[in-house]
């Protein structure tokens, strides 16, 4: 195990001035969970000294338009890319936008004045390498890639193109070029970064392959913070069950909605409140199985996130098998910053799987086991005390390891070891 895969020390250096540009498809105030983290890293090291860049769209992750084409915060540059601004609502939308974000980043990228260092995350998938064709102009700028998913191997595990077909063999090609021109990476969790380094040998990256897991800020989730939570009738009176975020193509809901069936008489609800690929079938399905105790809400505002969170009385998190080491599910933070039990249903070997089973914050189980989920939220809610105490840990495991004073110094020490290092 590498040291920057251990909990991170504050980095001994702080600032080092330099010219770094963040890419990324979406960026704040946009809800997006990859845009609210490349705008706290990107605040962060403006604070230290850097002169940071961001690259950016100026659609936002449901569809809506995000202020300005060229904006200034907290003495960021932000260079934001016109794109038809149509949001994740299916796979078209999803493309028409990841088109014209391709194209007019990479040459907005091109232009830049010489950078220090590029910092690329993955939306879309292979925006890295107009990073990498910058540093084909500019060979001593430092490239980093902040993964938060995998392509081709997503698109592969659920199905929607032929494993080793020629558009995986294309992607494959792509990232193999790309990785030989990284000087570091950073993966949400340690499944993610053995999948990627396994795949992808880069013999220079070395020491600088980190695992940095994604974060919340400490000061949003103050428990003073909270304020009042956000209570729909629906939901008065009843033990609540939040889904908050994507329901898209990494996740599998048919053991929560079986458990739905079996607990539909009983005053535990089911609240989801967010969108993806999978928003009309899981409305299709509350329809055809009668699940009154299923509700489904849109997207809220920034402002009212913490509200909505506050209603929860357990956080549930599914994630398809074949998805493991692809996505990194980012909605158990925030379930860890308010305390609230987390129930998961996925892989062993995740994020979330690795948290409760660390933090001992709730119950990790496998695809099929709606025996399981019907008698831990049955045991939740007859039993305040464990409930209370499940939540305690829960907010125990946000301080100790997913908060960004432990995430951001490690992205610290990460880019003062990859500018130092040798070219």
């Amino acid at each position: 195990m590498s040291r920057l895969d251990l909990e991170p020390e504050r980095s001994s250096r702080l600032g080092f001035g330099v010219r770094l540009t963040i890419i990324n498809q979406f960026f704040a105030p946009d809800l997006a969970p990859t845009g609210q983290l490349a705008a706290q890293l990107a605040e962060h090291r403006a604070a230290l000294g850097d002169e940071v860049t961001v690259v950016t769209g100026s659609g936002g992750y449901v569809g809506a338009r995000s202020p300005g084409r060229q904006t200034q915060r907290a003495g960021l540059r932000i260079r934001r890319i016109w794109t038809p601004g149509l949001g994740k609502a299916n796979f078209l939308t999803r493309v028409a936008d990841y088109g014209a974000f391709y194209l007019l980043a990479t040459l907005r990228v091109l232009l830049l004045p010489r950078q220090d260092l590029l910092l690329s995350l993955t939306t879309p998938p292979f925006i890295a390498l107009a990073a990498a064709l910058y540093k084909l102009l500019h060979p001593h700028t430092k490239v980093v890639l902040w993964s938060m998913d995998c392509y081709p191997e997503m698109l592969e595990r659920t199905g929607i193109i032929r494993p080793a077909g020629w558009i995986s063999r294309m992607m494959r090609n792509l990232n193999r070029w790309l990785f030989q021109h990284l000087d570091g990476l950073v993966c949400p969790d340690p499944a993610m970064k053995s999948l990627l380094t396994g795949q992808y040998p880069s013999a220079h990256l070395g020491e600088f392959a980190a695992v940095i897991p994604n974060w919340e800020p400490g000061e949003t989730f103050l428990p003073t913070a909270h304020g009042k939570p956000w209570r729909p009738p629906e939901l008065e009176g009843r033990f609540v069950v939040l889904y908050m975020g994507n329901a898209g193509m990494g996740h599998d809901f048919e053991s929560v909605l079986s458990a739905a069936e079996r607990l539909r008489d009983e005053p535990i609800a089911f609240a989801f409140v967010g969108g993806g690929t999978k928003w009309d079938w899981l409305q299709q399905q509350r329809s055809a199985r009668n699940l009154s105790n299923l509700h489904l809400f849109p997207y809220v505002p920034e402002a009212l996130r913490l509200p909505v969170l506050a209603t929860g009385d357990c956080g549930l998190i599914t994630l398809k098998d074949e998805a493991l080491g692809v996505i990194s599910p980012s909605k158990l933070h925030a379930y860890l910053a308010m305390g609230l039990p987390v129930l998961y249903i996925g892989p062993p070997g995740s994020n979330v799987d690795l948290a409760i089973e660390r933090y001992e914050c709730g119950l990790s189980l496998r695809h099929g086991d709606v025996d399981g989920v019907v008698s831990f939220l049955r045991g939740l809610r007859q039993d305040r005390s464990n409930r209370d105490s499940l939540g305690e840990r829960a907010r125990r495991a946000f301080e100790t390891a997913f908060h960004d004073g432990v995430a951001l110094p490690a992205f610290d020490k990460l880019l003062e070891g990859v500018l130092e290092a040798s070219p």
